[in-house]
């Protein structure tokens, strides 16, 4: 049986249960655990199913992967806020990391006119900074058209001779309990590769990523430096996350 055949006999079960497990429909369908779990992986990067310990359930809409192009329209001002505050931070003749998030690269049109050197791994960085002046690096590796971005061993590997300064990036939810997660297991696993190699982590995120948790935990809450969000985020989440030692920012509004 070929995997469109196999992944769709397994919506098919989803949409009957609502949820399914993995060694059940291994025997079912005669194949191993292995190919059920590469199955849901692959329908989860789809937005089809949300993977949990054992099996899969109906995905939760606030939390499948969008596109580039359809995260970019969420929350826009809020993003630009962000941003901006962002930007704030950047100190001349730094080197800074900018990923694939549609936040990070909102933070584009707000960066300083002095030097700085900038790494990404975001196609769409790369493009818009087509004629800044300075030294921009992009890691190359394997390009995923979802996210318009390159990932992979060999993407984090272009990072490890540079000292980062200040990294900027998103997630698709943060926990303080379990920390920054993504729907993007490939996305997951390039991010925490660079937080290795940088001096500031700094996670930009909207409140409504704020005490949400999504599929790929990458990031533990001790990992990040700053917390950057907008001034309508919960109290009481950010006077926590301020416990553990982050520094939390609010950005007004533009």
């Amino acid at each position: 049986m070929l995997p469109p055949e196999r992944q769709s006999i397994i919506l098919e079960h989803l949409a009957a249960q609502g949820s399914v497990r993995t060694i059940e429909l291994a025997s079912a369908l005669e194949v191993t655990d292995e190919t059920i779990r590469k199955d849901f992986e692959a329908l989860e990067i789809r937005g089809k199913l949300q993977r949990i310990h054992g099996g899969a359930i109906k995905p939760d809409p606030s939390r499948v992967e969008l596109t580039l192009t359809e995260r970019q329209m969420v929350n826009r001002e809020s993003k630009r806020a962000i941003a901006r505050a962002a930007a704030e931070r950047i100190q001349p003749n730094e080197t800074i990391f900018i990923d694939a998030s549609s936040t990070a690269l909102t933070l584009i049109e707000f960066l300083p006119d002095f030097p700085i050197t900038i790494l990404t791994n975001a196609h769409n960085v790369v493009t818009a900074l087509a004629g800044r002046e300075g030294d921009i690096f992009c890691t190359g590796g394997l390009y995923e058209q979802r996210s318009r971005s390159y990932i992979g061993l060999s993407a984090a590997a272009a990072l490890q001779k540079h000292n980062i300064h200040r990294m900027f990036f998103s997630g698709s939810a943060f926990d303080l309990d379990r920390g920054v997660s993504e729907t993007n297991s490939r996305q997951a696993s390039f991010k925490e590769r660079v937080i290795a190699y940088s001096e500031e982590v700094c996670l930009l995120a909207d409140s409504s990523k704020l005490g949400q948790r999504a599929s790929f935990f990458f990031a533990q809450p001790m990992e990040i430096s700053t917390l950057i969000t907008n001034d309508d985020a919960d109290g009481s989440f950010l006077q926590s996350a301020a416990s553990l030692n982050i520094q939390v920012v609010q950005a007004p509004a533009l």
